[in-house]
């Protein structure tokens, strides 16, 4: 047999669990897990799905119509189009260190327009995730443009340490400035609903007053603190996205709707912010229709 040959046996016949064995015992074990797990899974895909794929891929190439964008964290665990079973040409996908969608206030610039248009400034946001909502909703004509948070997020577990634990706050790491930076109102937020001797409702206020709503977090106490505060976070990014010019006019004219979602590790259910109930409500069969009607209800009147 071919060293070739015998390459393709090998990754054909051992499986994860074998595969780390193997790699325990090798000295670049350590280093090499990922890319060879990886590399292996690309081979796996390649004999099962890969066909079924390029057929989606063919049906979509020249009309692609998705109708989402979703903002999610880049948290290992969250594969969002598993869970929303979502198919090739669906949605936008962007994830990011606790899907964080930066208020523009915060990353405004000033540009000089010179000769080309006559010398001015003017002000605009930068980043990956205001390019983004201006790809999907001025340029494609997307719809829905979701948030989705989850429990056990690393970074607003970090985010809330360097709350509790400020001396942890290091100048040279882009992660404490990333969360500092955008993440203190949705901590602002979570102290009035600890302080709360009652179940507070949060009032969140974007710039368009037509889009307020209120919330009441987690008022059964069934997550800790740092859920509750990605809860918080994840309704802050709706707030957010308002700031942005982009999306001005398409929010006050009622073409896009803005929603927000909460992904629950450890069980697997998937919840959707109700403006009016004031909460999270588990998606399933008995609420999907109530949740529906009120989507439709509030954007498309």
């Amino acid at each position: 047999m071919t060293p070739l040959r015998k390459r393709r046996a090998f990754l054909h016949s051992v499986n994860d669990s074998e595969l780390s064995l193997a790699l325990e015992s090798s000295k670049s074990g350590a280093f090499m897990a990922g890319i060879i797990r990886i590399l292996n899974g690309i081979i796996k895909y390649r004999g099962t799905v890969r066909k079924d794929l390029v057929k989606q891929f063919e049906r979509v190439r020249d009309n692609p119509t998705p109708t989402a964008v979703f903002f999610t964290c880049m948290d290992s665990r969250m594969l969002p189009t598993r869970f929303t079973q979502a198919q090739v040409g669906d949605m936008f996908v962007l994830q990011n260190s606790g899907n964080i969608i930066p208020h523009a206030k915060m990353l405004s610039i000033i540009l000089l327009q010179l000769a080309f248009s006559g010398g001015y400034g003017y002000e605009v946001s930068v980043t990956t995730e205001s390019a983004a909502l201006e790809m999907a909703v001025k340029r494609v004509g997307i719809k829905h443009v979701i948030v989705c948070g989850h429990s056990d997020c690393k970074a607003m577990n970090t985010l809330y340490n360097l709350h509790k634990c400020p001396d942890t706050f290091r100048v040279d790491s882009p992660m404490d400035l990333w969360l500092r930076r955008h993440g203190f109102a949705s901590l602002q937020k979570l102290t009035e609903r600890l302080q709360s001797l009652t179940t507070l409702s949060l009032k969140f206020i974007p710039e368009n007053p037509d889009l307020a709503f209120e919330a009441l977090i987690d008022t059964e106490n069934k997550f800790g603190v740092e859920d509750k505060l990605s809860q918080i976070n994840t309704l802050q990014q709706l707030e957010n996205i308002t700031s942005h010019a982009v999306m001005k006019e398409f929010l006050s004219r009622r073409q896009v709707a803005l929603h927000a979602m909460w992904f629950d590790i450890y069980t697997g259910n998937v919840f959707l912010f109700s403006r009016k109930k004031k909460r999270f409500v588990n998606i399933d069969v008995d609420s999907t229709e109530e949740l529906l009607a009120e989507v439709y209800k509030n954007f498309a009147d």
